[in-house]
């Protein structure tokens, strides 16, 4: 997550430098909902292309993890959008969805549980 946390700041300070020049002057993330929705969907392009074709991010290719649909299949495109949403509730729930790992019996989150997706070692 850490790996990913670097890249999507990379691209969320790209996508501010080119959506600033068409807002306010004040605009900023989680006051104008444009803006904000915009960041939202530089994050699920960067994730959810990740997830949908190759089934990996560039973190997630470092440590040696594959995102799977619970029966192996390829992670789809509503699945992809599922999960990220559910991972925002995950993060925003002070992290429980993401501790929730520690007690499922297959180590999945909320998002993995709610997209029905499983993290494999490749």
């Amino acid at each position: 997550m850490v790996y990913d946390g670097v890249i999507l700041m990379g691209l969320l300070i790209v996508a501010s430098a080119t959506a600033l020049p068409f807002g306010s002057e004040n605009t900023t993330a989680f006051r104008d909902f444009w803006f904000t929705c915009w960041l939202c969907l530089v994050c699920f392009a960067y994730l959810g292309s990740c997830w949908r074709y190759g089934g990996m991010t560039l973190g997630m290719r470092a440590w040696k993890i594959r995102l799977v649909r619970t029966d192996g299949g390829p992670v789809s495109w509503p699945a992809c959008l599922l999960r990220f949403m559910v991972a925002l509730v995950s993060v925003s729930a002070l992290g429980l969805g993401i501790l929730w790992a520690l007690a499922d019996i297959d180590k999945r989150c909320w998002h993995d549980l709610a997209a029905r997706t499983l993290l494999i070692k490749t």
